[in-house]
């Protein structure tokens, strides 16, 4: 019998990366998990995370609001409660389709965040 792994607690302190308390980072090597979980939020309707890429699935879980997501080629409109997947190597994005907050949880199969910027074949 393999030995039990202790449970981990991380404090909110410990990981918003500013002011708005639902966002910031938990690395897999901060809860000893293959897991990094991202807080995002945003107030500001047409903001959110630019075209990038991972080279490992993310699962997104709408906490608040509406988002428009770009998924590779398929574009989606979710709102609170939906919950979707990025496979890995496919570029994706998501703005706040508003009216009001956006906040999602954007879990990464991955014990480390990596992500590379692309540039957006949709900006002009």
């Amino acid at each position: 019998m393999r030995p039990q792994k202790p449970a981990q607690h991380v404090k909110h302190v410990d990981w918003k990366s500013d002011k708005d308390n639902w966002k910031g980072v938990i690395g897999g090597s901060l809860i000893d998990s293959d897991v990094t979980v991202l807080f995002y939020a945003t107030d500001e309707v047409g903001i959110g995370p630019k075209w990038h890429v991972h080279p490992y699935d993310e699962i997104f879980v709408l906490r608040k609001g509406r988002a428009r997501f770009t998924i590779g080629d398929e574009v989606i409109e979710a709102s609170e409660g939906d919950v979707l997947m990025g496979p890995a190597a496919v570029p994706h994005k998501y703005e706040n389709l508003g009216p009001g907050r956006l906040e999602s949880i954007d879990i990464h199969l991955s014990r480390d965040w990596i992500q590379t910027d692309l540039v957006d074949p949709d900006a002009t």
